[in-house]
């Protein structure tokens, strides 16, 4: 698997699958690139498609030093120096929906277009979850934490004829300190003021029924990125992008095609 070394020096994994124009896709807190296990090949007819294992995950280094999605955003640019990628499309779910702000923001050159899923602007201005799904995630026993959090990615009906493995539930070999620093530094993301400066042509799509990131982020995201489009995916959750796939892996892709290149 190849690996690049960042800006202070931690080794990062990734993977290219495909040809084509080059998609970054972003994967979720404490999560590998397994994330998108389910969905990937969606984009290959059309695209190459480029991921990473964060800092902490996979097969990446896992050092215990503080964490922040503006560190992830510049793991995500040593990847593209080493590939030699000057400018791509970054598609980003939940936290790497977080990490796709910093990047668009911090390094316009290196983005063509963005789309935002199921995810926060962070900080005082974002919706944060209620205090029965905080309970719900924080329970004694392991298996009811776990049982909490597929009921927020995913809906019944969906659970009942998908009996897994799930790639959305964090990487299972991820050391409790690499977990504890992606947490902070999720919690920690506040891109507010730095919205309204992305260019890239935006897409943000959010599930009607998301309480792990509340749906109301995405308008708050939408209003505060110039001539951002919005798309509400009705009764979806967190998981989105895997449950809905017939639905949000075309509206990405035909969105994409809409922006021009340049």
């Amino acid at each position: 698997m190849p690996h690049t070394t960042t800006f202070d020096g931690v080794g990062i994994a990734y993977q290219v699958r495909g040809e084509g124009a080059p998609l970054v896709l972003l994967a979720g807190q404490a999560n590998s690139h397994h994330w998108w296990d389910g969905v990937r090949d969606d984009f290959h007819a059309e695209r190459s498609t480029i991921t990473l294992d964060y800092r902490g995950t996979g097969e990446s280094d896992k050092p215990d030093k503080p964490y922040s999605t503006e560190d992830f955003a510049l793991d995500v640019i040593a990847v593209l120096d080493d590939l030699g990628v000057d400018r791509t499309d970054v598609y980003g779910t939940s936290m790497g929906g977080r990490v796709a702000q910093q990047l668009a923001a911090r390094h316009p050159h290196r983005m063509r277009a963005l789309v935002l899923g199921c995810t926060s602007p962070g900080g005082p201005h974002g919706v944060e979850r209620d205090n029965d799904v905080r309970k719900s995630l924080a329970q004694a026993q392991p298996g009811a934490t776990r049982q909490a959090l597929l009921e927020l990615m995913y809906t019944p009906a969906w659970l009942a004829a998908h009996p897994g493995p799930y790639q959305t539930l964090g990487d299972p070999g991820m050391p409790a300190h690499a977990r504890r620093r992606h947490l902070v530094a999720s919690n920690h993301h506040d891109a507010w003021q730095l919205l309204p400066g992305i260019s890239a042509p935006t897409l943000v799509v959010h599930g009607s029924d998301d309480l792990l990131n509340p749906a109301a982020n995405a308008s708050l995201l939408a209003n505060q990125i110039p001539g951002a489009r919005l798309h509400m995916i009705p009764g979806a959750r967190h998981a989105y992008f895997e449950e809905y796939r017939s639905v949000a892996s075309p509206l990405v892709l035909d969105f994409l095609t809409t922006v021009p290149h340049q």
